[in-house]
């Protein structure tokens, strides 16, 4: 808390980090130390009978501590960044009323983004037509889609890779869908913004630069979500070996624990497919598609070789997630930047969230800001 005040910096506080970083564990170290709820910002926990790809929290875990966001759809549902937002947006308040701390923990950068600067106003997903698209991927490459992209959307197109094939896929959704390019969508959305005090004010401040490992999370300018202000506490590795070695540990985990099963349940229901978001998730898609060419040659096991062409295939699609959740994060210069692979990591990080909400125990003060609701008023 800060000094000769009764209102801490924050309301809330969030934790991110690239895949295998170690979030869950210190999530659950801070829960140890202060009454707090967690609320999952992982796109892919939000799916019911998807527990050992995504690893979910296991039920001792959750017993631990109020969980929020996790198994509320089945995959055939998908589940939006607009959801996540509205979401977010009701839960702090009605936690910071239980006088408990909203700890935000998760890697699905797309969350952070939305909740940090707001959403573009884009079509809904429709899974039909990106069943379409996704078809002619198929039978012609993604190369080929992206250069169709590239036609009717230059300017999204000249920052894609031709493999891209979720952005790809997004945006040729979009033309379709409405005739416009993804592009052109997204300028009139940040010119409306820009005119509209109202999303305004729910806009973070920019803040000058991120704080480097020593630094103090005071120094660090305040995010907000709506009306209430927090931090973004970032767990980097410095060691990209560090990281690549947890990656393939828990990965070969999953594996034991039973993944490849759980892809066959999620394949028995015979409603689901790689059309939908849920199934697109890392390891996830690789295990559906190798089951897909199994099926193709009339067996429903894999071969050893197809095993480990099946592992390499996941472990490059985590590795290549995680490079990608590090470039967003690494992007945002609002951050408190924790080295997830330091041997004290875990009292450097309870620190800095003694920074944020004063000594271990404390509640959120009653007056602070349970009289605010989402839309800032009183």
């Amino acid at each position: 808390m800060r000094p000769g005040s009764a209102t801490p910096p924050c309301a809330w506080l969030a934790l991110a980090g690239p895949t295998a970083s170690g979030k869950t564990a210190l999530a659950l170290a801070i829960a140890a130390h202060w009454p707090v709820e967690i609320i999952s910002v992982d796109s892919a926990l939000v799916y019911r009978g998807m527990d050992i790809g995504t690893a979910k929290p296991d039920a001792a875990e959750r017993a631990q501590v109020p969980h929020h966001l996790i198994d509320i759809r089945d995959p055939r549902t998908p589940y939006s960044a607009a959801e996540f937002v509205r979401d977010v947006r009701r839960l702090l308040p009605a936690i910071l009323a239980h006088g408990r701390w909203p700890l935000l923990v998760g890697g699905t950068m797309l969350y952070f983004k939305a909740l940090f600067d707001g959403l573009d106003e884009l079509p809904p997903a429709q899974p039909a037509l990106r069943a379409a698209i996704e078809a002619e991927a198929r039978a012609r490459g993604w190369p080929a889609l992206h250069a169709e992209l590239a036609r009717v959307d230059p300017a999204t197109a000249a920052r894609l890779a031709p493999h891209d094939a979720q952005r790809i896929g997004r945006a040729l959704e979009v033309w379709r869908a409405t005739g416009q390019p993804l592009s052109a969508l997204q300028r009139r959305w940040r010119r409306d913004e820009a005119a509209s005090p109202a999303d305004a004010a729910v806009r973070q401040p920019a803040a000058h630069r991120a704080a480097p490992h020593g630094q103090s999370a005071a120094s660090v300018g305040a995010l907000r979500i709506g009306p209430w202000p927090g931090r973004l506490l970032s767990l980097e590795p410095t060691d990209r070996g560090w990281l690549r070695t947890r990656i393939e540990a828990r990965l070969q985990a999953m594996w034991r624990a039973g993944l490849l099963d759980e892809v066959r349940r999620l394949r028995t229901r015979g409603d689901l497919g790689l059309h939908l978001p849920a199934l697109r998730c890392v390891g996830y898609r690789q295990a559906w598609e190798a089951l897909d060419e199994a099926a193709a040659a009339g067996r429903d096991t894999l071969r050893a070789d197809e095993q480990a062409r099946l592992h390499e295939r996941a472990a490059a699609a985590t590795r290549q997630l995680a490079k990608r959740q590090l470039t967003w994060l690494r992007a945002l210069p609002s951050r408190q930047v924790v080295p997830a692979d330091a041997p004290d990591v875990q009292p450097r990080l309870l620190a800095l969230v003694e920074a944020a909400w004063g000594p271990p125990g404390c509640k959120p003060p009653p007056a602070a800001w349970n009289g605010i609701d989402a839309q800032g008023s009183v």
